[in-house]
């Protein structure tokens, strides 16, 4: 084991490299780059193959390839943008080299009977083949057989201001230092999996340079050994962070809330069902929690339609009877007002005041409800990002309630939970996702939180029937819809517009529902978008849960939570275009009620791969975690739990559809650490995961 000094070496700031002033310095805070070890860690995300000089003659389109060739001639051109054109010859054919962007002193350069070596993507030109702003070297008649790259050319994470060739720069003089300053090896091999067991200072120097000699496809990351082992390290640091979390938990108080088992058979006896075996054994686990003095941290997952909001106002009740406060914090307004009428309508009996602060409200009516908080007269609170707002307080908040957690920011979650109270008790947190989490992600991302299951539906909900059709069965499908209307059923239509803009969207949503009011004539058509004050989509989903309106045109603003019983058929426009998990959400709206429901899902053609595998699961499908399994196996970890946002740490590296297998090592490996070598736990947080700070405390 290395000793202190050696330690002390990577713990220095990057001002200690050749080039970095605070300036600099100061950029490079953007991309978490500190000390010498972050910029040893700082990972390329993929490589540019530079390795091999190709011939003008073999370039084809669309390609990244280095070439060489003589300059015929050099001329500035003046069109709608100045340009510098340079003509490239080498015997085999001609290349064009076009410069939007340059000086007087480039110019005088890039004469004719210069020989340059250019890296670039080869694009299709009006005469030839052309590189638009190519790297570029001479090659001097001195040096007539200047040699190719020798390692793979890496492609790094990167902000405004941060060159690609600064990075290298930095990254070869660090690995220059780890000649003489060895890097501690906070995992000995004997605890690395077979797989694995490589030394930390070859992966990293094979990681930022791979050798010319290496095959492409080696690079891939789930055949690369080097990788793995610095994957397998990452997803250590990030267990380890998460039980660090758990650790901090564990020293909080927080209201302890006995059971109360007169409310609960209250509340119970006055709903029109009976609560599933699966919801019984949750609320016992979380009731559990709630009567202790430490803050509870629970993943409540249940697929849509399983009842957890049920399950959040038992816990809820058991808090408010208590003596305490309790929010709960969901996505949308159109949800906090469904759950502002549902809790109101189990609360209000039992002289509990329920009420929303909403980002709408009037400034009067806003203030007299932040006001009642503060006081103690309102005992649940519903909002969205509204409840986050520094001016609102509470007097004694004993329990969060998040819905659809991974829609928030770590910032967001971490501003309500320090609104306990005034002697600074922790609130008991109770996080929702109808979003299945598969047991990988579960193990990595949340190894911090207790985890409770509904994985069992109401007796009576409906099966859906889901069918894929093409835009071209329209027609037919509007058949469908009417004889759907006639027969008393309530219809959704979606449409959604992925990575375009809200206006758009509402745009779309204006037209679909225009060319339906004139196919449907005698139809009662409702239109619903994100764009609509919240009066207005008050009124629309009251209308539409009366039935006064038939046919309800929406955009994805009713993917969560939205509960319309008799709605028993959804039409999704442009379904390709959707992730699993959003369709999956999607869908949940219908087959609320006792009517055989179906979901078409409408697509224009041609699909890609992707696309067919995700409309062909949700086909095959109606299980949340078969389906999550398959998103995961899709996207990756990233995008089905919303980690590009700032609500869940992201992986440098590591990549669960390709390190799942390591999970099983990775738990392992951390209680061993645990157990024998505790100094090593801090140091390998550090590492991966800088400025964790924020995370322990969420």
């Amino acid at each position: 084991m290395p000793g202190a000094q050696s330690l002390s070496v990577w713990d220095a700031p990057l001002t200690q490299l050749k080039g970095v002033g605070p300036k600099l310095a100061q950029k490079l805070t953007r991309l978490n780059l500190f000390t010498l070890q972050d910029i040893l860690f700082h990972l390329p995300h993929r490589y540019q193959d530079r390795t091999r000089i190709k011939n003008i003659a073999n370039l084809t389109p669309g390609s990244e390839i280095t070439t060489e060739g003589v300059i015929q001639s050099s001329r500035i051109v003046f069109g709608r943008r100045r340009s510098l054109i340079c003509q490239v010859d080498d015997h085999s054919g001609h290349l064009t080299l076009r410069f939007f962007h340059f000086s007087r002193a480039q110019k005088d350069t890039l004469k004719p009977g210069a020989k340059l070596r250019c890296f670039g993507e080869v694009r299709r030109g009006v005469t030839s083949l052309e590189m638009i702003h190519p790297e570029y070297t001479f090659v001097s008649p001195e040096n007539p057989h200047y040699e190719a790259e020798q390692s793979y050319t890496p492609i790094f994470p990167s902000t405004q201001g941060i060159s690609q060739s600064l990075l290298r720069n930095l990254v070869k003089q660090a690995l220059k230092l780890l000649e003489h300053h060895p890097l501690n090896n906070w995992l000995p091999i004997k605890l690395l999996p077979p797989l694995t067991s490589r030394d930390l200072a070859v992966c990293l120097k094979w990681m930022h340079f791979p050798p010319a000699d290496t095959p492409f496809e080696q690079l891939d990351p789930g055949k690369n050994p080097n990788r793995r082992r610095l994957a397998f390290e990452e997803l250590i640091a990030h267990r380890l962070a998460m039980l660090e979390r758990q650790k901090t938990y564990q020293k909080e108080a927080a209201f302890a809330c006995p059971k109360n088992n007169t409310a609960l058979k209250q509340l119970t006896q006055a709903l029109s069902f009976s609560l599933t075996s699966a919801q019984q054994r949750v609320i016992h686990e979380i009731s559990h929690d709630l009567s202790g003095t430490r803050p509870m941290q629970r993943l409540l997952q249940g697929d849509v339609g399983s009842g957890k909001t049920l399950v959040a106002a038992t816990a809820i009740l058991q808090c408010i009877k208590a003596g305490y406060q309790a929010a709960l914090m969901v996505p949308t307004e159109i949800l906090a007002e469904q759950h502002t009428q549902s809790f109101t309508h189990w609360f209000e009996p039992m002289g509990i005041k329920v009420a929303a602060i909403s980002g709408q409200l009037r400034i009067r009516e806003r203030n007299q409800r932040i006001q009642s908080l503060q006081e103690g007269q309102i005992d649940l609170v519903i909002g969205t990002h509204a409840l986050f707002q520094a001016d609102v307080h509470f007097k004694q908040l004993a329990l969060i309630v998040i819905d659809e957690q991974h829609r928030f920011g770590v910032d967001q979650r971490l501003a309500l939970r320090q609104k306990g109270g005034p002697l600074g008790q922790t609130p008991h947190q109770l996080i929702m996702t109808a979003t299945p989490i598969p047991r990988t992600l579960a193990m990595t991302l949340y190894a911090d939180l207790n985890c409770s299951v509904i994985d069992e539906l109401p007796p009576d909900r409906q099966t859906i029937k889901t069918v894929v059709m093409p835009e071209s069965r329209r027609d037919a499908l509007i058949t469908r819809i009417r004889e759907a209307l006639t027969a008393g059923t309530q219809v959704y239509w979606v449409c959604t517009l992925i990575d375009e803009s809200e206006t758009l969207q509402c745009q779309t949503a204006e037209k679909t529902t225009e060319v339906l009011q004139s196919a449907l004539p005698g139809s009662a058509v409702g239109l619903l978008h994100g764009r609509m004050k919240p009066d207005e989509k008050e009124t629309i989903m009251a209308r539409y849960k009366s039935g006064d309106i038939q046919l309800l045109v929406a955009t994805t603003v009713i993917e969560v939570g939205v509960n319309v019983p008799n709605a028993s058929l959804m039409v999704i426009e442009n379904a390709e275009r959707l992730g699993l998990s959003q369709l999956h959400q999607l869908r949940g709206r219908v087959g609320r009620g006792n009517k055989s429901s179906s979901c078409v899902l409408l697509y224009q053609g041609p699909l890609t791969q992707t696309a067919k595998e995700r409309l062909a699961i949700m086909r095959e499908t109606n299980d949340g975690f078969k389906i999550a399994e398959k998103d995961l196996e899709i996207r990756g970890s990233g995008e089905l739990m919303g980690v590009k946002q700032t609500g869940v740490m992201q992986f440098r590296i590591a990549d669960l559809r390709t390190d799942a297998h390591l999970l099983d090592a990775v738990q392992a490996t951390t209680t061993h650490l645990q157990k024998n070598n505790p100094d090593a736990i801090q140091p390998l947080i550090r590492r991966w995961l800088r400025q964790t700070e924020i995370y322990v405390h969420v």
